[in-house]
């Protein structure tokens, strides 16, 4: 069984996002990291990179594919979890706690367009059929 947190926002393309305080943390999913299977690398985003909401901001790479990991909201990157080039797996084992990056979001909107849990649990068993 998948997880999906309550207190996380999700997007379309299997992204979770988290507010704290001014920052939006953002990774993959729970379901996004089962997909991929073992996590081996993933090419982080630079900190001052300007995102706008959907842009790829990082690639992670499995023994079955890369994937894009895009931006949840718009403005600019301020921190990038780098524990993450050392151990991707990080992903796989922890997928909530391992966030890829952060970003100073500069339009608030965005942030009440992602998906609560519940309209992301519908969208993965949408995907499912």
């Amino acid at each position: 069984m998948v997880k999906i947190p309550n207190d996380l926002k999700y997007t379309k393309t299997h992204e979770w996002a988290k507010m704290e305080g001014d920052l939006v943390y953002f990774g993959i999913t729970d379901y996004a990291q089962d997909q991929l299977g073992t996590i081996v690398h993933i090419e982080l985003p630079e900190e001052e990179d300007i995102v706008s909401k959907g842009d790829a901001v990082a690639i992670v790479d499995s023994y079955k594919a890369s994937s894009d990991v895009y931006a949840p909201v718009s403005g600019r990157i301020v921190k990038v979890n780098r524990k993450l080039e050392e151990d991707p797996e990080l992903l796989n084992k922890d997928p909530y706690g391992s966030w890829i990056a952060a970003i100073e979001p500069s339009n608030p909107k965005e942030w009440e367009e992602l998906l609560d849990a519940e309209d992301y649990a519908k969208l993965l068993e949408k995907e499912a059929h």
